[in-house]
């Protein structure tokens, strides 16, 4: 009877192999390929999770996410909480969301650049313009589904506006907010190593054109598996916390 880490274990290993055997033909024609080797890209990892100056890297991009993040909740959940409350913001803005939520935060790199210059303030833009729709789509929908005997009940006692929303209502679409980070942050992780190449001095995106421009190919290696692990561990958090208040609940 195979353990719970068995399988997973088992895929990981298939998949160096895989991996291993892929650079191995690939060099024969491409030598240098041979950089991107499991071993030479594991020995490049051993040396950079004892690096000070990597973990300051990671600090930084995580610092962006955080922020990114916030943002994208500041504007998300206000939003959908009146999507959902309001037919008539619903239906005047859920065309203009759906037509921005389809265009890749990406392609915004140029302008963010031009309008916000160099540095953290165009990565926050792009990583909260992302992170938003997610986040406001997942509100909006746990208000449409609110059982509207709890909204009775808070009018029929007087309840404010402001005493229903924060009563009521957040209450009760926690567990949709917490759906909607989920996905945002898996959106923002994708989004920010290219984001990471606009110009800033340190994260895991400019680490990579740093490797890069250095042909420290076992390195660029070494950072595309840590932000494979930086990125489970933060859906495996962030999945948590969803269970977590589903159990509470």
């Amino acid at each position: 009877m195979p353990t719970p880490l068995t399988l997973p274990v088992l895929g990981l290993a298939l998949a160096a192999a895989l991996w291993a055997v892929a650079t191995l033909l690939l060099a024969t024609d491409t030598p240098i390929l041979a950089n991107f080797a499991p071993v030479e890209a594991l020995r490049a990892l051993a040396r950079l999770v004892v690096d000070p100056l990597m973990w300051d890297h990671i600090g930084v991009s995580l610092q962006r996410v955080a922020v990114g993040l916030g943002v994208a909740l500041a504007i998300g959940v206000p939003l959908g909480i009146l999507t959902g409350v309001s037919r008539v913001f619903a239906q005047t803005t859920t065309p203009l969301f759906q037509f921005l939520r389809m265009i890749s935060p990406l392609s915004w790199m140029p302008i963010a650049v031009m309008v916000l210059g160099v540095g953290d303030a165009p990565v926050y833009f792009l990583l909260a313009f992302a992170a938003v729709w997610p986040i406001l789509l997942n509100t909006a929908a746990g208000v449409a589904q609110l059982d509207r005997n709890w909204l009775m009940l808070a009018r029929s006692l007087s309840a404010t506006r402001f005493e229903t929303i924060f009563r009521v209502v957040l209450p009760g679409i926690v567990a949709h907010i917490l759906s909607g980070v989920r996905l945002a942050i898996g959106i923002i992780w994708i989004i920010l190593v290219p984001a990471e190449m606009l110009g800033v001095s340190a994260g895991l995106g400019y680490f990579i054109l740093d490797a890069r421009d250095r042909l420290a190919y076992p390195d660029l290696m070494a950072a595309i598996l840590i932000i494979g692990a930086l990125g489970f561990a933060l859906d495996h958090a962030a999945r948590w916390l969803y269970a977590r208040w589903l159990h509470k609940r």
